[in-house]
């Protein structure tokens, strides 16, 4: 008797759920710490093979059960890795990011943090060839985080097959559901539609990205997505809290895992809208587009033969950088290349039109327990020409308070009329002032580990990667 499709289907349904339920409750036993993430998707039957949005785990039923078949502990290895991917918000992803180089960023660093974990019930055969690779990476970026391979492969162009090799290599999930706005509802309940009614891949994605054509569905997409982002920013440092209670237990086997949630955890800033908290405010010789009437400059042109008619200059009252210092730790401990990084990162926000002065009024200041440069600056020539000649003075130990002394002198001195702060480049290891300044103060560390002292409560504290200033 032939049993109808539908019943066999049912059947695989049914088995695919238990396969899915028992790898959950396999996590669940050997990594406790990770309990918080696995009860927050939704288990969703789907015809992708695997991904997540974030709400739901979808899975083709037909799928698991052959890896199964395969190897026993591959939809244990995947569930965990999807779950990963959730816990350090892979799928929150910027406009501008390059998918491809994304997704395998995030693989590597994923598959990598499993293999570190050394579980029994996580062990793949394909785990070897992925080590091999891994280590020529670490050999070049240290610790493996998603976001330092990712800066890694933009610096150095891949050529295809290499891309590919890597790709196929660390591929466990579908990542399409992390370049729309909003995985429509029907993916749930594509195992029930019907051979007419299915769609192709890339009319499912042109209709879910339709809705951001609706101002009112896009806020409310906004919205969730923001919410969600939160929850699972909450998870991830739930989780960081638990691995510290059990450290002793995992040890240097979860390293990875570690530094991937003190990643996801940090602080994080766009640098260049950082460095635009210390503009200025005023007026630069800039057309006002609002109030310039092109009417009558054609006009002109028209009637006096290429002679415009231009009304008295409007001007825009702008943000822009205009008086700030800054202050370079020049200590044992910060390195020269750091250094040079930084100040020409600093000097390229510096140079775009939108964020100077025609004239500026910078003063680089090289210190260790001592001043012992201050180098001014009043336009972009001698501060290119100072990146330029940068000579690391000092090396001795870092005492952060001649520094402010030297600027509060300069106050005095009517050096500046309106210093909007100070950047302070260092490790941290120093002895701060005592008393709050008159002006802004961030102190910027630049590490990857992401133990930092703490600063004064009257400080701004920015966090920057080593990539960061790379790229």
């Amino acid at each position: 008797m032939l049993i109808p499709d539908r019943v066999v289907m049912d059947q695989v349904d049914v088995l695919a759920k238990e396969v899915m339920l028992f790898s959950r409750d396999t996590l669940a036993v050997k990594m406790r710490f990770i309990n918080p993430a696995l009860s927050r998707s939704e288990l969703t039957p789907a015809r992708w093979a695997l991904a997540t949005d974030g709400e739901r785990l979808l899975y083709d039923p037909g799928y698991i059960l052959h890896s199964y078949a395969r190897e026993n502990n591959m939809p244990v290895r995947s569930y965990l890795h999807v779950v990963l991917h959730c816990v350090f918000q892979h799928f929150f992803v910027s406009k501008n990011i390059n998918h491809e180089l994304w997704n395998i960023a995030t693989d590597i660093a994923v598959e990598n943090m499993i293999t570190e974990l050394g579980l029994e019930c996580n062990t793949v055969k394909r785990e070897e060839k992925q080590q091999a690779a891994v280590e020529n990476l670490k050999k070049e970026v240290g610790q493996l985080t998603a976001e330092k391979i990712y800066h890694y492969l933009l610096r150095h162009s891949l050529k295809e097959d290499d891309k590919q090799r890597l790709y196929r290599l660390f591929l466990t999930d579908d990542h399409e559901a992390w370049y729309i706005h909003s995985v429509d509802r029907e993916l749930s309940n594509m195992g029930e539609r019907t051979a007419a009614e299915e769609s192709s891949d890339s009319d499912k994605t042109d209709k879910i990205n339709d809705n951001a054509d609706d101002p009112e569905e896009y806020d409310r997409m906004s919205r969730k997505k923001k919410q969600l982002q939160q929850q699972w920013q909450q998870i991830a440092e739930q989780i960081a809290l638990e691995m510290e209670m059990t450290a002793q237990k995992y040890g240097e086997h979860a390293a990875g895992l570690v530094q991937n949630l003190a990643e996801v955890n940090r602080e994080k800033y766009d640098y260049v809208q950082f460095l635009k908290k210390f503009a200025s405010l005023g007026e630069v010789m800039q057309t006002d587009d609002d109030e310039f009437d092109y009417i009558f400059y054609t006009y002109g042109l028209e009637l006096y033969q290429n002679v415009p008619l231009i009304e008295p200059l409007e001007y825009k009252a702008v943000k822009r950088i205009k008086e700030f210092v800054i202050a370079i730790d020049t200590s044992g401990s910060v390195s020269g290349e750091a250094v040079q990084n930084f100040v020409q990162k600093t000097y390229n926000i510096l140079l775009q039109q939108e964020n100077y002065f025609t004239k500026i009024n910078l003063h680089l200041i090289l210190c260790d327990a001592a001043v012992q440069a201050d180098i001014k600056i009043t336009k972009r020539e001698e501060l290119e020409k100072a990146i330029m000649n940068l000579e690391i003075k000092g090396g001795g130990g870092t005492d952060f308070r001649p520094v402010f002394r030297h600027v509060d002198r300069l106050i005095q001195d009517k050096e500046f009329t309106n210093l909007k702060g100070v950047l302070y480049f260092t490790d941290g290891e120093g002895v701060y002032p005592e008393k709050q300044p008159t002006y802004r103060t961030a102190f910027v560390f630049v590490r990857d580990d992401y133990q930092v002292p703490e600063v004064p409560v009257w400080a701004i504290k920015l966090i920057l990667p080593k990539y960061e200033l790379e790229s």
